[in-house]
């Protein structure tokens, strides 16, 4: 799966506005809604919390992949946010989470939905990469190391 299917600069946020972690969901979920991804934000919303809520999606390595399906999408959507600061995710590391990518699904599409969440984890794992978009400050060039890295890791 190439992420750059589901993915354009304009669902990319730098920085986040939002400092906190629901707050940042909220935020990432509106970015898709207002780019007419997601057309029952509120539900989607309520999807991605429940889940965090189950456990946390901050992995480690500063990175945090919040995620749900929601009816009120016709296909994969994914939004990511870069802090303006360290962001307390509760990550399974202890460590403050630095890029949070967004990943909403349909209810029909799990094996879409573990595919790209394989596939942004197996992209974030590599650690040139991770450290350049961490140190990135703008949309297109997050969007640009993407897609120089997405057809070779």
């Amino acid at each position: 799966m190439n992420l750059l299917d589901i993915l354009s600069p304009d669902c990319i946020r730098v920085p986040l506005h939002a400092n906190e972690k629901k707050a940042v969901i909220d935020e990432l979920v509106d970015l898709l809604a207002d780019l007419g991804k997601v057309s029952d934000a509120p539900a989607l919303k309520e999807a991605v919390w429940s889940r965090e809520q189950t456990r946390t999606t901050g992995i480690g390595h500063g990175l945090a992949i919040p995620h749900g399906k929601c009816a009120g999408l016709k296909d994969l959507a994914m939004a990511i946010g870069k802090p303006a600061g360290p962001l307390d995710f509760e990550a399974l590391d202890s460590q403050p989470v630095r890029l949070v990518v967004l990943l909403a699904s349909p209810p029909d599409r799990t094996s879409d939905h573990i595919q790209a969440l394989a596939r942004i984890s197996k992209l974030m794992a590599v650690e040139e990469l991770r450290e350049k978009i961490y140190a990135a400050n703008s949309a297109e060039e997050i969007y640009g190391l993407l897609n120089a890295h997405d057809g070779r890791a």
